[in-house]
């Protein structure tokens, strides 16, 4: 099983911010938040994880690399403590840049070399889940089951006509996924769960991106239509994972990152609460 990470966009929404500092970089806490996908990577047992960036994100790999001077600093002074939060990831980090913005789709189909016959899983550093089971892991359990891809899924009771909604039925404890349907009209949704853009990819999945793309005539370039058609031919399933999702590319879900990443920490959990009260009283 292999990782992929989409980290090129602009980031526009945190402008000013994102001028000059990539989005994935944005610390939750201490941490940047694409740190916490690699960490959820790496508690599924995923060894290899390409990250697709784009240019002034330097600063993505400079991260992932050692630091050398700290390193020798830390070790003469003999914190064992410091020099642990500057050692790399014993993951093998790799990086692809995305030439030209044209997509989602396009920036999967460019990792087709790094996946080969392997399966992958594909997240964005926007969407942390908190979870006792790694969200990846969970996705991994239910493709050694079903023997699929699979797309991460949430129930939601609400209007879901801002979402790609799912049409699936459940066999023997598998939702078998039929069609994403995006923005359906009010009333006209085959059901309230939700794709929430997470997804385990079996790699039959690039002949139909290769497909679609010879199609492909500017703008976006999205793997909906691969999807729908690992769908249509019975590859497709969900899982309507365990855990809290939180949109930190979202100016409030940032800030809600950053205190629920807070209380996951015995070192500012404590004082995280009496801020938060004190705040509102």
């Amino acid at each position: 099983m292999k990782g992929v990470i989409i980290a090129a966009g602009y980031g526009t929404r945190f402008l000013p911010g994102t001028k000059t500092i990539p989005k994935e970089m944005f610390p939750l806490v201490d941490t940047p938040a694409i740190q916490l996908i690699v960490d959820e990577f790496t508690a599924a047992g995923i060894e290899d994880i390409l990250i697709v960036t784009s240019r002034r994100k330097k600063s993505m790999e400079d991260f992932f690399d050692r630091e050398v001077e700290l390193e020798t600093i830390f070790s003469k002074e003999g914190a064992d403590s410091k020099l642990s939060l500057i050692t790399p990831t014993k993951a093998n980090i790799f990086f692809s840049r995305q030439m030209e913005m044209k997509g989602t789709g396009q920036a999967i189909l460019q990792c087709k070399p790094f996946v080969g016959d392997d399966p992958f899983i594909v997240a964005y550093p926007d969407d942390i889940v908190f979870a006792d089971t790694p969200l990846a892991a969970q996705l991994i359990s239910v493709y050694e089951k079903a023997g699929c891809s699979v797309l991460a899924a949430q129930k939601i009771d609400a209007d879901v006509s801002r979402y790609g909604v799912l049409d699936y039925k459940e066999e023997n404890g598998i939702l078998r996924v039929s069609e994403i349907v995006e923005k359906p009209a009010a009333g006209t949704e085959p059901s309230h769960t939700i794709s929430i853009g997470r997804y385990l990819f079996t790699p039959d999945l690039f002949p139909l991106l290769e497909e679609d793309y010879k199609k492909y005539s500017g703008g976006e370039f999205y793997h909906i239509g691969a999807i729908n058609a690992l769908a249509n031919a019975g590859r497709m399933c969900a899982h309507c994972f365990d855990g809290q999702r939180i949109d930190v590319g979202d100016k409030l879900g940032y800030i809600e990152g950053i205190l629920r990443y807070a209380l996951t920490r015995d070192d500012l959990r404590d004082e995280t609460v009496k801020l938060m009260k004190s705040i509102v009283k």
